[in-house]
């Protein structure tokens, strides 16, 4: 190899651990280390074209021959990784990045994490390796085997401790699941490319987001906690139903337990709700954040809080009437402070 591509080999590979490679270039071609690779100008025009490695003209040696159209490397290296471009003249003719592929590491899982929030046609997943700096996902036979028709979606910005990415699909949800999907990802490090293959049915990632804690109702000695699906989950409710787990703390005694049931005891302080696919038993959703109980008549106007408070259901105008109990209490205190200053 010539002294010029060592010298702008081993810049560019500083450069790029400090950067990487945030994209999937449109042109790449991937070899393993130490195997021979060719590179093709993409051109439709006839004529002798001149190669650039990183804006810098290759000399050829004997590890580097040009043949018409092609550059042909004999054996390929860490420091031949990156952009190589012909050229004709001043004119740009393609381009195309050399990656290596990436030598045995993590396992599928250990990369990404898959999730439903229901039977609908989407998912998302979330890589979070961060030593990748571009990743790509995509689902059929197609991306796995490579082909040049696979739909990719790629990663966009590092947010949250991952990259976040959605998918499609085309699978029913009304019918038995027979079918698996085939995703396909692909990741950049430094110019090494890896690429994992995994098949799993949707009703293995399904996740359902937190359902809604509707009211809190008194039944005799017991509390009828009533729970609605999240806006997120398929419809009709009726036939992808749900399972509710509802977690909460006695009063007597501050114990805690769990309960399948909606009937739960009366005197309890707070609960919170999780739930799951009731048909398959999938993965719980997050708990609801924790809610202080009302019952009976007290505090009944604290109610006016949904989010921190489950309670019965109210009479029409109940919560406007809080309001005007208030203002005759604050005109009240006034008229005492009133008096009280006056003598």
């Amino acid at each position: 190899m010539t002294r010029t591509l060592w010298i702008f080999g081993l810049l560019f590979i500083s450069l790029t651990e400090a950067y990487g490679l945030k994209y999937f270039p449109e042109n790449f071609v991937v070899a393993k280390r130490g195997d021979p690779v060719t590179l093709t100008c993409t051109t439709k025009t006839d004529g002798a074209v001149t190669w650039k490695f990183e804006d810098d003209e290759i000399d050829i040696d004997d590890n580097i021959q040009a043949d018409g159209k092609n550059l042909a490397v004999s054996e390929v290296a860490d420091i031949m990784l990156g952009e190589y471009t012909c050229w004709r003249g001043n004119q740009k003719l393609s381009s195309t990045h050399l990656l290596m592929e990436a030598d045995e590491g993590e396992e599928f899982d250990s990369l990404i994490k898959c999730r439903a929030k229901s039977y609908d046609c989407n998912f998302s997943c979330k890589w979070t390796n961060s030593r990748y700096t571009a990743v790509r996902l995509g689902l059929g036979p197609d991306c796995s085997e490579g082909g040049k028709s696979c739909h990719w979606v790629s990663s966009g910005v590092w947010q949250d401790g991952g990259f976040q990415l959605e998918l499609s699909h085309t699978l029913s949800p009304y019918t038995e699941e027979s079918t698996m999907l085939e995703l396909t990802a692909e990741a950049i490090s430094d110019h090494q490319i890896i690429r994992r293959t995994k098949r799993f049915y949707l009703r293995d990632i399904v996740q359902p987001d937190s359902p809604q804690i509707v009211n809190c109702q008194e039944v005799e000695q017991d509390l009828n906690v009533t729970i609605d699906p999240p806006s997120s989950w398929s419809t009709p409710h009726s036939f992808f139903s749900l399972e509710h787990e509802i977690e909460y703390t006695l009063k007597d005694d501050g114990e805690t337990r769990r309960s399948l049931s909606a009937l739960i005891p009366k005197r309890i302080s707070k609960l919170r709700v999780r739930s799951r696919d009731s048909l398959v038993q999938s993965t719980w959703s997050q708990w609801t954040p924790w809610k202080n109980v009302r019952s009976g008549k007290k505090d009944l106007c604290r109610c006016k809080n949904k989010e921190k408070f489950c309670c019965p259901e109210l009479p029409a105008g109940f919560l406007d009437g809080c309001k005007t109990k208030r203002k005759k209490k604050r005109s009240k205190d006034a008229t005492i402070n009133l008096i009280s200053n006056n003598v």
